[in-house]
């Protein structure tokens, strides 16, 4: 299937997701909703570089809290609609992804990972203390009621923008995964040392996934303060964030763009319905039960368990 073909197909479905939550009838399907499809996102952009690359990076929080600080400053500064403050906090996130793996790509295996988390702690550490997006008080983010230009309700419209935001990452991702791009990561991620020798230039090609992962991590977090209204360094740098940006990928399979659409639809779903019927105090704990279960049962996630199954059959 052409990249155009499944851009469509993705969007058909999205489409009819959209039509069924309308008719469930209840708002609260489209608050769940849209954090499963941030999840989607996130898990995604965190693919790029833990999955495809082998590289493990534990600073997902810092990527996408910098793309809901850059939406508090867009917001105070200017007018633009939601649509194109994504881009921009991609942007912002990328450029942070470009500067983070030229400093710490030529770390390898837990050095690189520890140093993901130290930006994450460094970035905190700064918009704890910048007051222009309100600091250790947190910054208040007003929603219109209804969308201007759509009329419809704010949270269908935060919805469907997520919604689009998860067609184009997996379209992203699935072209990269067919591409001479994708097989250079997947050489990076086998044998770096036998990658280099054959020519392969990694450490170009690193930076390109540290970017991309950077962006759509960043565009996950932009539309965060009009769908909490209120931001603070706390919630914007929580650790669920992190914990679930490589746990999706990781129960669902890094091999494919397809895993982590699975484990964040799974991981998501479990821990939105235990919010509703116990407390949300049990979403880590759901989702370090589930890794553990995974890492025991299946090392590959639910992807390579359902191929080892099929090889085994045939």
């Amino acid at each position: 299937m052409r990249n155009g073909t499944f851009m469509l197909c993705a969007a058909a479905v999205a489409a009819a997701v959209f039509a069924i939550a309308l008719a469930i009838g209840n708002a609260y399907v489209f608050f769940a909703g849209y954090v499963v499809l941030q999840y989607i996102v996130l898990a995604t952009g965190w693919n790029i570089l833990g999955g495809y690359t082998g590289y493990v990076n534990f600073g997902t929080a810092a990527f996408f809290a910098l793309g809901a600080y850059t939406t508090v400053v867009l917001h105070k500064l200017t007018s633009l609609p939601l649509p194109l403050m994504m881009p921009i906090g991609g942007i912002v996130s990328g450029l942070v992804g470009l500067g983070t793996g030229y400093l710490t790509l030529r770390l390898r295996g837990a050095f690189f990972s520890i140093a993901t988390l130290a930006l994450a702690v460094v970035v905190q550490t700064l918009i704890t203390n910048w007051d222009f997006v309100g600091g250790s008080r947190g910054a208040y983010i007003v929603r219109p009621a209804v969308t201007p230009l759509f009329g419809i309700n704010y949270i269908e419209y935060l919805f469907l923008v997520m919604q689009g935001l998860v067609v184009i990452a997996l379209a992203t991702a699935r072209s990269i995964e067919r591409s001479r791009l994708g097989y250079g990561f997947a050489t990076i991620r086998d044998d770096e040392v036998a990658a280099e020798a054959s020519g392969v230039p990694t450490l170009r090609l690193k930076l390109l996934a540290t970017t991309l992962s950077g962006a759509f991590m960043g565009m996950a977090g932009a539309p965060l303060p009009y769908y909490v209204t209120y931001l603070d360094p706390t919630s914007g740098f929580s650790l669920a964030y992190a914990v679930n940006g490589v746990a999706m990928p990781l129960v669902g399979g890094t091999s494919s763009w397809l895993g982590p659409v699975i484990g964040a639809v799974l991981l998501g779903t479990l821990q939105q319905v235990a919010t509703v019927t116990i407390s949300s105090a049990l979403n880590l704990l759901i989702v370090g039960l589930m890794l553990v279960a995974f890492v025991i049962v299946a090392p590959n996630g639910i992807l390579g368990l359902v191929r080892f199954r099929s090889s085994r059959g045939r």
